[in-house]
């Protein structure tokens, strides 16, 4: 009955342990908006990206202002992120209710800032 009890208190605690590491990961993935770019007029749009619902991600270039179509509605962006950023959920930045699956940005850097 002790190997039971003492299993199930080792059981319990590695669970508590698991979800506060999977909740502090959560919170390190969402990032700060304003290192993500901008909002842009879709006037300004450099190209244009369709969403379906089969989109898993998109590929864009920093500095680069993209607007993206999302069944009748649309949105741009413009992506003047910072350095440290190669990729963010596109949900985040875009308006509410209008992505509603998870849909990835990756950027790749700003070639005006590359290294010759």
């Amino acid at each position: 009955m002790k190997t039971n009890s003492l299993l199930l208190a080792v059981m319990a605690g590695v669970i508590a342990i698991t979800t506060n590491i999977a909740s502090a990961q959560d919170t390190s993935s969402t990032q700060r908006l304003d290192l993500l770019g901008d909002p842009a007029a879709v006037s300004e749009a450099q190209r244009t990206i369709v969403i379906t619902p089969d989109t898993k991600y998109v590929s864009v270039t920093g500095g680069e202002t993209v607007k993206f179509i999302v069944g009748e509605k649309s949105f741009a962006w413009r992506f003047d992120v910072a350095m440290t950023v190669s990729a963010f959920e596109l949900g985040q930045v875009a308006p509410a209710g209008l992505i509603n699956q998870k849909v990835v940005a990756y950027i790749t850097p700003d070639p005006m800032y590359r290294n010759p």
